[in-house]
């Protein structure tokens, strides 16, 4: 049964990015439409999956991850503009009957992501 997860964890810190805001979007032709939004839990996680096998679709898709406001919340000065504000992850799925789990690793001044187990 197919699903799409995310986790974040928040590097320079070295803890889960509890309280991030995160969009989920589809593409549809030209447009992006938006299918949810949340904040992460105290493991820097969606509760429960972000499609589930019901909802799991080929496609491309968009996670937006609010970073500058995660940060400054945590009290991390940032300059203004921040460096990394909000990291857009863009992937395709392929198998709708397959697991989809996109980390993000992400500091005030960097990020990194890759597909997860």
């Amino acid at each position: 049964m197919g699903h799409l997860s995310t986790h974040v964890l928040d590097t320079a810190a070295g803890c889960p990015a509890a309280g991030m805001k995160v969009t989920l979007q589809r593409q549809d032709g030209a447009q992006w439409s938006t299918l949810k939004q949340f904040a992460l839990n105290a493991d820097g996680r969606s509760e429960g999956p972000l499609l589930d096998a019901a909802a799991m679709a080929v496609g491309r898709y968009r996670l937006l991850f609010e970073v500058a406001p995660y940060f400054r919340a945590r009290g991390t000065v940032l300059p203004e503009p921040p460096f990394i504000d909000t990291v857009p992850l863009e992937f395709g799925i392929a198998d709708a009957a397959g697991h989809y789990h996109v980390p993000l690793l992400v500091s005030p001044w960097s990020y990194g992501t890759y597909r997860g187990s």
